[in-house]
């Protein structure tokens, strides 16, 4: 039996991933988090401390990898903290992984669509040339740029999703704030920007996809994850309207106004597609009532 280590575990997308792993996969899941305490199938780690790693990585010895863990929340005040984190952590990891004896078959490093930054394009593709506009998504260039030269150690893909969501994801993100309004019946939200575009997917679906791409035969490769089409949060605000058969009033907060803030986002599928094949999508709609129905 594969063993695959899962860094973020505890994450809100490690979460599903390691249920999906154990459940559909069949395969032993080593979860890696910032805490939580040991055990058989969870390990505690810093990644900003390379003796840690190593020792991590010396114990559990996986066939596969999926490197989630990393600090993800935009507006996070402190800049530094993207680059120790994103950056250097990811790179205490592949370099431990090298030094093994037999190294993974497969190294998924999760990147981010928002290395894109505001190209101009209404769909973008893996060959746009990066723009990154804030600490966050220039970390995670620089993540990508610094997993690019272990591509000839390690079989590696760089995932790049674009926004998704679901049930257990924080409210500091927008949709989930949004359904909680609603959950609440409440009868105003303050927010910021809401006619900005996003190509979003259920995290559901992203799990699938990360299972498929352990699987593939190709690495040394940067692929969008993503729907291939995008809405405004103005929709997502009427979709629910819809759903929960009441109108919100939607108020402007200038302090949740971001000063580079991305018109449009929206990927290509075609390089995915010609990964693991075209995939039936869960429906925003969908997406939503699901978390708008959660207990």
């Amino acid at each position: 039996m594969d063993t695959v280590l899962v860094t973020g575990g505890d994450g809100f997308t490690g979460k599903y991933l390691v249920d999906a792993l154990r459940r559909e996969a069949g395969m032993r899941v080593v979860g890696l988090s910032l805490s939580g305490g040991d055990t058989q199938d969870s390990v505690t780690c810093d990644l900003t401390d390379p003796q840690q790693v190593q020792s991590v990585v010396d114990r559990v010895r996986p066939d596969r990898v999926v490197h989630l863990a990393g600090l993800t929340f935009v507006a996070h005040s402190e800049p530094l903290d993207f680059y120790r984190i994103n950056v250097l952590g990811t790179d205490h990891l592949l370099r431990a992984l090298c030094d093994l004896d037999a190294p993974p078959r497969k190294v998924l490093v999760a990147g981010s669509a928002n290395v894109y930054g505001s190209a101009a394009r209404p769909v973008i593709p893996e060959s746009v040339c990066p723009q990154p506009v804030n600490h966050y998504a220039a970390s995670k260039l620089a993540q990508e740029n610094l997993a690019r030269t272990y591509f000839q150690k390690l079989p590696i893909i760089v995932t790049r999703p674009f926004n998704y969501t679901g049930r257990g994801q924080h409210e500091k993100f927008v949709i989930p704030k949004i359904v909680e309004h609603f959950r609440q019946r409440s009868r105003v939200i303050e927010l910021g920007e809401i006619d900005v575009e996003r190509d979003f997917s259920d995290v559901r679906d992203i799990v699938e996809l990360y299972l498929a791409l352990l699987s593939c035969d190709e690495s040394s490769t940067v692929v969008n994850l993503c729907s291939g089409s995008a809405v405004s949060i103005r929709e997502v605000i009427r979709h629910l309207q819809q759903i929960a058969g009441y109108e919100i009033e939607v108020r402007q907060d200038p302090e949740l106004l971001r000063r580079n803030e991305i018109p449009t986002l929206r990927g290509d599928v075609s390089h995915l597609a010609g990964l693991v094949g075209a995939r039936e999508r869960i429906a925003l709609s969908d997406t939503l009532c699901w978390m708008l129905s959660a207990e």
